[in-house]
């Protein structure tokens, strides 16, 4: 679980760093980069053995201290993502600053709090620190508070942000506000469970076993929310780049006979590197002029496809496929014999007029096909 977590928070980390190249001056979205910077720096440090060699260079408690100010830091940039997305930019900026000042008092005094208690005071687990020490239970109460707080706040921007929305940014949003909910109400237990300890009480190993659990989930709920609507979107781009690069293949027979047919149609070309040829924007460049030089060189044609009288535009659309791939080709073999054309001639006989692109893309497949299974 915690690798696939930190898998799940490294992903989305550099997701957002991506996007965030492409856009350096968007406001929000450097918000939620940082956010989930901070969140990823933040969980090394909460395990065993990064918190102990931490503590080892650092002093004892010094990871502790680390962690829950990243922590803090998460949710205050969590709060400006949407502070920012509002469209009140004056006012979002403003707000910000002023959430901004509220964290850092929040962060020294859980500094300070942390920094005069007893050696090793903080050097262990949630479940197992001496919480009847009243700086160590300020440090935890205040900052869980400030966490229930910010991210409470957060949630209800984001119901609001889901209602408005359609999917899949929905879909996202919805999840990534469950995932809040969960992590204020588990801060919020966790607040009571340090009260209780405070006083001199016991809680049970197993209610702090369960909160640890509804953080982890809440966690995983949130990444998977904020990342979820542009992750399909990438998923939908690779469906269609790799549906581009098979109709491309798939349209190499009538290319090539249309090339033949039509030398001058076929679209000047440059030499590409390989890497252009595996991007996305290279692979649709290369469907849409395939798509244009097979429609060219059939206009060119055209005239040799069908006598006047028999048919018009739609003769190649009543042919079967098959039929109508050898028509092309004696059509070809006239055109580059120097036949004459026929005294009437329809303007394009291989697709139908008034249809779709869509539907003259899968035309020219179907005649591709047919092309090639008749070699």
């Amino acid at each position: 679980m915690a690798v696939l977590f930190l898998v799940v928070l490294a992903a989305a980390v550099g997701w957002k760093f991506y996007q965030l190249a492409k856009a350096p001056q968007d406001r929000s979205l450097r918000s939620v980069t940082l956010c989930l910077t901070c969140a990823a720096m933040s969980y090394p440090v909460a395990m065993p053995g990064g918190a102990t060699g931490f503590d080892t260079v650092a002093g004892h408690g010094a990871a502790k201290v680390v962690q829950n100010v990243l922590l803090l830091a998460t949710v205050y940039f969590l709060m400006c993502f949407y502070l920012y997305a509002s469209g009140d930019g004056d006012g979002g900026r403003r707000r910000a600053r002023v959430e901004g000042l509220v964290v850092a008092v929040v962060a020294v005094a859980v500094i300070i709090a942390a920094a005069t208690v007893p050696h090793q005071a903080l050097a262990g687990s949630f479940s197992t620190t001496d919480m009847t020490i009243w700086q160590v239970a300020f440090f935890y109460v205040v900052t869980g508070l400030y966490l229930m707080y910010a991210l409470t706040a957060a949630a209800l921007w984001t119901r609001r942000y889901a209602r408005l929305s359609m999917k899949p940014h929905s879909t996202g949003l919805w999840t990534a506000g469950a995932g809040m909910f969960g992590m204020a109400v588990a801060c919020a237990i966790r607040a009571v469970t340090v009260g209780i300890r405070w006083r001199g009480g016991e809680v049970s190993g197993a209610v702090l076993a369960g909160v640890a659990l509804l953080l982890v989930v809440s966690t995983l709920l949130f990444v998977f929310g904020i990342t979820y609507p542009g992750v399909r979107a990438r998923i939908s781009l690779c469906r269609l780049w790799l549906r581009h690069r098979r109709e491309h293949a798939r349209l190499e027979p009538l290319w090539t006979l249309m090339a033949e047919a039509a030398p001058h149609a076929v679209l000047s070309t440059h030499s590409s590197s390989l890497r252009d040829r595996w991007r996305a924007r290279g692979v649709h460049r290369r469907h849409h002029r395939r798509i244009v030089e097979c429609r060219d060189g059939l206009v060119e044609i055209s005239p040799y496809l069908a006598p006047a009288g028999e048919g018009g535009d739609q003769l190649l659309a009543q042919d079967s496929h098959h039929l109508a791939a050898q028509r092309l080709r004696d059509a070809v073999h006239a055109h580059l014999n120097g036949a004459a054309k026929p005294a009437s001639a329809p303007p394009l006989t291989a697709i139908p007029r008034q249809r779709s692109r869509e539907a003259d893309i899968q035309e020219l497949l179907a005649l591709s096909d047919a092309l090639r299974s008749a070699n």
